[in-house]
């Protein structure tokens, strides 16, 4: 197995935290794991020879594939549950009041592959359903990983990301597949995916009335976190909500943000 120097561990992970706000710093160990196998396999000689590629070539797929093996990706439909019946209990019925053009503006910001923003979508769906005006309920889904995104754009998943549906919503939203369930083609239409980079400024044409962005900045450091939260807390209305990771928090005396509930905070009116 190839190791790190610490120069070159130094370099990986300051190139890392600066382009893309995850900070490995401690994570020499799991670095060498990850990578190891795969640098001899490619045919590099040492971590320094792909070190020198990654910073020097800056090729957007080979960043991915690091990126990828780096981070945990592990999720499924309904993960967080509570976060998913505040969002239909309390925020929908405020948005529905608030919002008279009858069009919500929401985020799932590092969305994985996919599963967030679809149960959103079939949430939102179910709720304004029967309600006699028809809602633009699109939302918007990125991510830095157009790996990720490929899959979430397919929307085919296995039984045991599915299991927290219910079995009425898995006929409704879904087809069975190859061995597994795709989302429909109305469900798929109803998210609008995105590559972006949450180290970059939050340029949309809207502002938002809710931002997901859950077990993200488990890996920033607090610098890090603190400017993306300003971000966030710029880029919503007044009133808007911000839902992160239950083992994420806010620093309620760095940020305006309004405390509601474990992994829930809302910008004041």
């Amino acid at each position: 197995m190839l190791s790190i120097t610490e120069k070159d561990f130094i370099r990986l992970t300051d190139f890392i935290i600066k382009n893309y706000g995850i900070n490995l710093k401690a994570k020499k160990v799991l670095i060498e794991g990850r990578l190891s196998n795969y640098l001899a396999a490619e045919g590099y000689e040492s971590f320094t020879d792909y070190v020198d590629h990654i910073i020097s070539t800056q090729k957007n797929s080979d960043i991915e594939m690091m990126l990828n093996k780096l981070t945990t990706n592990h999720t499924f439909f309904m993960r967080e549950e509570n976060h998913f019946t505040f969002f239909n209990d309390t925020i929908l019925p405020y948005l529905e009041e608030r919002n008279k053009n009858h069009s919500l503006s929401i985020w799932s910001a590092g969305c994985s592959s996919g599963e967030e923003p679809y149960t959103l979508s079939i949430i939102m769906k179910e709720y304004f359903k029967s309600k006699p005006v028809k809602w633009d309920t699109r939302l918007l889904a990125t991510d830095i990983s157009q790996n990720a995104l490929s899959k979430a754009a397919r929307g085919l998943y296995n039984d045991e990301s599915l299991n927290a549906l219910s079995e009425a919503w898995k006929r409704i939203y879904f087809t069975k597949k190859d061995g597994g369930y795709q989302v429909t083609d109305e469900l798929r239409k109803n998210v609008i995916f995105r590559t972006f980079n949450l180290m970059e400024p939050i340029k949309f044409k809207t502002k938002f009335d809710v931002i997901f962005c859950r077990n993200v900045m488990i890996y920033f450091d607090k610098p890090t976190k603190a400017a993306l939260i300003q971000r966030y807390y710029d880029a919503l209305n007044p009133g808007g909500y911000l839902l992160i990771g239950h083992s994420e928090t806010v620093d309620r005396d760095e940020s305006n943000f309004e405390y509601i509930m474990p992994a829930t905070y809302r910008k004041p009116l």
